[in-house]
Protein backbone atom coordinates (compact mmCIF):
# COMPACT_ATOMS: atom_id res chain seq x y z
CA UNK A 1 0.00 0.00 0.00
CA UNK A 2 1.42 3.94 -0.78
CA UNK A 3 2.49 5.60 2.28
CA UNK A 4 0.41 8.61 1.35
CA UNK A 5 -2.42 6.42 1.52
CA UNK A 6 -1.39 4.30 4.84
CA UNK A 7 -0.46 7.96 6.41
CA UNK A 8 -4.10 9.13 5.79
CA UNK A 9 -6.15 6.07 6.97
CA UNK A 10 -3.67 6.63 10.11
CA UNK A 11 -4.71 9.78 10.22
CA UNK A 12 -8.73 8.87 10.16
CA UNK A 13 -8.17 6.27 12.27
CA UNK A 14 -6.49 9.29 14.91
CA UNK A 15 -9.72 11.23 14.33
CA UNK A 16 -12.75 9.14 13.94
CA UNK A 17 -14.13 9.66 16.94
CA UNK A 18 -13.97 13.57 16.01
CA UNK A 19 -15.41 12.62 12.30
CA UNK A 20 -18.25 10.40 13.70
CA UNK A 21 -19.52 13.24 16.07
CA UNK A 22 -19.62 15.33 13.18
CA UNK A 23 -21.63 12.68 11.24
CA UNK A 24 -23.75 12.37 13.99
CA UNK A 25 -24.02 16.44 14.49
CA UNK A 26 -24.83 16.52 10.46
CA UNK A 27 -27.83 13.42 10.82
CA UNK A 28 -28.85 15.69 13.96
CA UNK A 29 -29.51 18.72 11.40
CA UNK A 30 -31.08 16.75 8.90
CA UNK A 31 -33.45 15.34 11.41
CA UNK A 32 -34.15 18.60 13.16
CA UNK A 33 -32.41 21.63 12.99
CA UNK A 34 -33.15 23.01 16.55
CA UNK A 35 -31.63 19.72 17.94
CA UNK A 36 -28.94 19.86 15.68
CA UNK A 37 -28.32 23.39 17.11
CA UNK A 38 -28.45 23.04 20.60
CA UNK A 39 -25.70 20.35 20.00
CA UNK A 40 -23.25 22.65 18.45
CA UNK A 41 -24.13 25.26 21.69
CA UNK A 42 -23.00 22.43 23.84
CA UNK A 43 -20.09 21.44 21.78
CA UNK A 44 -18.86 25.36 21.51
CA UNK A 45 -19.52 25.68 25.17
CA UNK A 46 -17.38 22.93 26.66
CA UNK A 47 -14.72 23.82 23.93
CA UNK A 48 -14.56 27.18 25.43
CA UNK A 49 -14.38 25.77 28.53
CA UNK A 50 -11.68 23.40 28.01
CA UNK A 51 -9.41 26.07 26.60
CA UNK A 52 -10.38 28.80 29.79
CA UNK A 53 -8.95 25.79 31.97
CA UNK A 54 -6.29 23.72 29.88
CA UNK A 55 -3.79 26.68 30.01
CA UNK A 56 -3.36 27.22 33.33
CA UNK A 57 -3.57 23.70 34.63
CA UNK A 58 -0.86 23.20 32.09
CA UNK A 59 1.30 26.81 33.54
CA UNK A 60 0.91 25.04 37.03
CA UNK A 61 2.01 21.77 36.01
CA UNK A 62 5.26 23.25 35.06
CA UNK A 63 5.82 25.62 37.90
CA UNK A 64 5.16 21.98 39.98
CA UNK A 65 7.78 20.32 37.91
CA UNK A 66 10.38 23.07 38.67
CA UNK A 67 9.28 24.39 41.87
CA UNK A 68 8.68 20.78 44.05
CA UNK A 69 12.00 18.63 44.27
CA UNK A 70 10.87 14.85 43.58
CA UNK A 71 12.33 14.32 46.87
CA UNK A 72 9.97 16.20 48.81
CA UNK A 73 7.12 14.49 46.71
CA UNK A 74 8.36 11.16 47.54
CA UNK A 75 8.64 12.13 51.17
CA UNK A 76 5.23 13.46 51.38
CA UNK A 77 3.56 11.00 49.26
CA UNK A 78 5.48 8.65 48.37
CA UNK A 79 5.70 4.80 49.26
CA UNK A 80 6.76 5.32 52.71
CA UNK A 81 4.09 8.74 53.32
CA UNK A 82 1.79 6.51 55.16
CA UNK A 83 -1.15 8.16 56.42
CA UNK A 84 0.22 11.57 56.51
CA UNK A 85 0.56 10.67 52.27
CA UNK A 86 -3.33 9.73 52.08
CA UNK A 87 -4.21 12.97 54.19
CA UNK A 88 -2.31 15.10 51.67
CA UNK A 89 -3.30 13.38 48.36
CA UNK A 90 -7.23 14.12 49.83
CA UNK A 91 -6.63 17.51 50.91
CA UNK A 92 -4.88 18.26 47.36
CA UNK A 93 -7.11 16.96 45.71
CA UNK A 94 -10.14 18.68 47.39
CA UNK A 95 -8.55 21.85 47.30
CA UNK A 96 -8.03 21.95 43.81
CA UNK A 97 -10.19 23.63 40.72
CA UNK A 98 -11.45 22.63 38.02
CA UNK A 99 -12.96 19.96 36.15
CA UNK A 100 -11.75 16.17 36.68
CA UNK A 101 -10.08 16.21 33.82
CA UNK A 102 -7.51 18.59 35.01
CA UNK A 103 -6.78 16.27 37.47
CA UNK A 104 -5.30 14.24 34.65
CA UNK A 105 -2.23 15.82 33.97
CA UNK A 106 -1.61 16.55 37.37
CA UNK A 107 -1.78 13.18 38.48
CA UNK A 108 0.97 12.22 35.53
CA UNK A 109 3.46 14.76 36.94
CA UNK A 110 2.67 13.04 40.30
CA UNK A 111 4.00 9.65 38.62
CA UNK A 112 7.00 11.16 37.19
CA UNK A 113 7.87 12.71 40.76
CA UNK A 114 7.33 9.60 42.41
CA UNK A 115 4.43 9.44 44.36
CA UNK A 116 2.35 6.36 45.24
CA UNK A 117 -0.45 5.03 42.92
CA UNK A 118 -2.88 4.29 45.98
CA UNK A 119 -2.23 8.39 46.86
CA UNK A 120 -2.35 9.20 42.91
CA UNK A 121 -6.38 7.40 43.56
CA UNK A 122 -7.34 8.94 46.28
CA UNK A 123 -5.91 12.70 44.93
CA UNK A 124 -8.30 11.64 41.79
CA UNK A 125 -11.02 10.26 43.89
CA UNK A 126 -10.80 13.23 45.92
CA UNK A 127 -10.79 16.06 42.93
CA UNK A 128 -13.50 14.31 41.79
CA UNK A 129 -15.85 14.20 44.99
CA UNK A 130 -15.13 16.27 47.51
CA UNK A 131 -13.97 19.51 46.43
CA UNK A 132 -14.02 22.54 49.07
CA UNK A 133 -16.13 24.89 47.77
CA UNK A 134 -18.93 22.22 46.37
CA UNK A 135 -18.94 21.13 50.44
CA UNK A 136 -19.69 24.68 51.05
CA UNK A 137 -22.43 25.18 48.65
CA UNK A 138 -24.12 21.91 49.55
CA UNK A 139 -24.06 22.83 53.51
CA UNK A 140 -25.75 26.39 52.64
CA UNK A 141 -27.81 24.49 49.88
CA UNK A 142 -29.10 21.49 51.35
CA UNK A 143 -27.98 21.83 55.42
CA UNK A 144 -24.77 20.52 57.01
CA UNK A 145 -25.83 17.03 58.04
CA UNK A 146 -26.56 16.25 54.01
CA UNK A 147 -23.20 17.79 53.25
CA UNK A 148 -21.41 15.60 56.04
CA UNK A 149 -23.26 12.40 55.07
CA UNK A 150 -22.39 13.02 51.36
CA UNK A 151 -18.57 13.71 52.09
CA UNK A 152 -18.17 10.78 54.52
CA UNK A 153 -20.06 8.47 52.21
CA UNK A 154 -17.73 10.07 49.16
CA UNK A 155 -14.52 9.22 51.60
CA UNK A 156 -15.16 5.79 51.88
CA UNK A 157 -15.94 5.39 48.66
CA UNK A 158 -12.66 6.80 47.82
CA UNK A 159 -11.05 4.35 50.22
CA UNK A 160 -12.68 1.70 48.72
CA UNK A 161 -11.76 1.86 45.32
CA UNK A 162 -8.36 2.50 45.78
CA UNK A 163 -7.84 -0.55 47.87
CA UNK A 164 -10.21 -2.13 44.63
CA UNK A 165 -7.79 -0.97 42.13
CA UNK A 166 -4.48 -1.39 44.17
CA UNK A 167 -5.90 -5.20 44.79
CA UNK A 168 -6.46 -5.61 40.49
CA UNK A 169 -3.70 -3.85 39.23
CA UNK A 170 -0.38 -5.92 40.17
CA UNK A 171 3.33 -4.14 40.19
CA UNK A 172 3.60 -4.67 36.42
CA UNK A 173 0.41 -2.71 35.37
CA UNK A 174 1.11 0.33 37.66
CA UNK A 175 5.23 0.30 36.54
CA UNK A 176 3.58 0.43 32.93
CA UNK A 177 0.99 3.22 33.89
CA UNK A 178 4.18 4.85 35.47
CA UNK A 179 6.12 4.59 31.99
CA UNK A 180 3.47 6.16 30.30
CA UNK A 181 3.14 8.91 32.24
CA UNK A 182 6.82 9.10 32.38
CA UNK A 183 6.79 9.40 28.90
CA UNK A 184 4.15 12.12 28.52
CA UNK A 185 5.78 14.59 30.51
Amino acid sequence: MNKNIRGSLLQLKRYRLFIGTLIVMGVLFLIKVEIGMKAVDVTLFSFKEMILIIPPVFILLGLLDIWVPKETMVKYLGEDSGLKGKILAIFLGSAAAGPLYGAFPVAGVFMKKGVKFSNIVLFIGAWSTTKIPMVLFEINSLGIRFAMTRLAASMVGIFIIAAIVNTFLNDQDIKAVYKNANDMF
